[in-house]
């Protein structure tokens, strides 16, 4: 176990239920008082954005701008059309409210707008000059961890494939976890969000051991690998959607359920950012962009899959993720638990309605080769996984997918 780390989050985090009644109270202080919501149609027309402006005094309220052409994976096309609008509007704070796109949209919405450019030009790690306008992050999901991460992905419909940026000016300034947000998430979202967060905590729990020490800093990487305190929000993640994440779906009101969920979300945010997300990403992001299918959704099918590739080098950790799940006995041996971990996920997925195999999602044996490709051009994650794969091993993960 490594004993030199190092951690962050976003500047402040704020959880309860109700907690969007009286937000305002706690909004950053910035230039201007100038406003801009950065959301999509939907929650616009399910009254969500009315529920942050009932936040808000009558006076404040007058200077509040809404861009809602969110969407899910969004394009760079529509990035640079909301940062046109928050140069036009000079807003002095930045709101990203629903999943994750929307947040990573108000993410790249404040980046261009405080440093100018194209979103192109930021791409990658590390490549943000400085601070960016305040974020207020503030998720009616529960899976997506945006709201406390330093990442924001993009798609790229030129070239097909999902591009980040990653940087620590990218943290949200406040980010504000109401559970009573998630309420009206259809059950099909409250599905993948759920298995989103399980592959985010897994992936921290699993990834490899930073290389680093006093004397030499830390890698320059953007995710340093599993460390003790990511572990344990990890551990609680697991812990948290192995409870609730059935009910949540089959009793969209339990409120118990939803809170769990909610925090299960930002603590399995909170272990990613500090640690790592590694092959399942890696693998979803081509096959996501040509099947057109949600991060979560193709998150949950491989999470098995690499799983399985990757538990000769993480038996111990597999094993203990049997136990946050209550799936171990004292007398079950690691490779029994973890076997048992890999199979309670299957069927998990099959509880939640997601598919089970890449031809469900309409991928083909064609489409593999092409997929293997580009995830193993996607360095940063390929480095941080337990194991090193070849381009070959990411075939075979993917036919066994099929």
């Amino acid at each position: 176990m490594t004993t030199f780390w190092d951690f962050h989050s976003a500047g402040r985090l704020i959880y309860g239920p109700g907690l969007i009644r009286h937000w305002a109270q706690h909004r950053p202080s910035a230039h201007s008082k100038t406003c801009l919501i950065i959301t999509d149609s939907h929650l616009v027309e399910a009254g969500l954005v009315d529920r942050v402006l009932d936040g808000m005094d009558q006076e404040a309220r007058k200077q509040v701008h809404v861009f809602d052409e969110g969407e899910a994976e969004p394009s760079i096309q529509t990035a640079f059309r909301a940062a046109a609008c928050a140069q036009a509007i000079e807003p002095g704070t930045i709101i990203g409210l629903g999943g994750g796109s929307n947040m990573d949209l108000a993410k790249i919405t404040g980046l261009v707008y405080s440093h100018g450019g194209h979103p192109y030009d930021y791409f990658g790690f590390d490549r943000v000059p400085g601070p960016i306008c305040p974020i207020v992050a503030i998720p009616t999901t529960a899976g997506t961890g945006s709201e406390v991460s330093h990442a924001a992905v993009l798609s790229d419909q030129d070239s097909g494939v999902k591009v980040s940026t990653l940087s620590p000016h990218l943290r949200p300034t406040l980010a504000l976890v109401d559970p009573e947000l998630t309420h009206s998430c259809p059950p099909q979202v409250t599905a993948e969000s759920g298995m989103d967060a399980l592959t985010h905590a897994i992936e921290a729990y699993t990834a490899r051991i930073p290389e680093a020490s006093p004397e030499n800093g830390f890698q320059d990487a953007p995710y340093p690998g599993k460390n003790p305190l990511s572990d344990a929000l990890a551990q609680k993640a697991i812990s948290l959607v192995s409870r609730h994440l059935l009910t949540a779906f089959h009793q969209p009101a339990n409120a118990e359920a939803r809170n769990g969920m909610a925090l299960a979300g930002t603590l399995a945010g909170l272990a990613f950012s500090n640690g790592a997300v590694a092959l399942v990403h890696a693998l979803e992001y081509p096959m996501g962009m040509d099947v057109h299918c949600s991060h979560g959704r193709g998150n949950a099918l491989l999470l098995p899959h690499v799983m399985r590739f990757n538990m000769p080098y993480r038996m111990t950790e597999m094993a203990d993720i049997a136990q946050f799940m209550g799936l171990k006995g004292p007398s079950t041996t690691p490779v029994k638990a973890a076997e048992t971990a890999i199979e309670h996920i299957e069927s998990l997925n099959q509880s939640l309605f997601l598919p089970r195999r890449i031809r469900d999602l309409g991928g083909s044996s064609q489409d593999l080769p092409r997929w293997a490709e580009k995830a193993f051009q996607i360095k940063r994650l390929m480095d941080i996984n337990p194991r090193t794969p070849t381009q070959e091993d990411l075939l075979d993960i993917l036919k066994a997918a099929l």
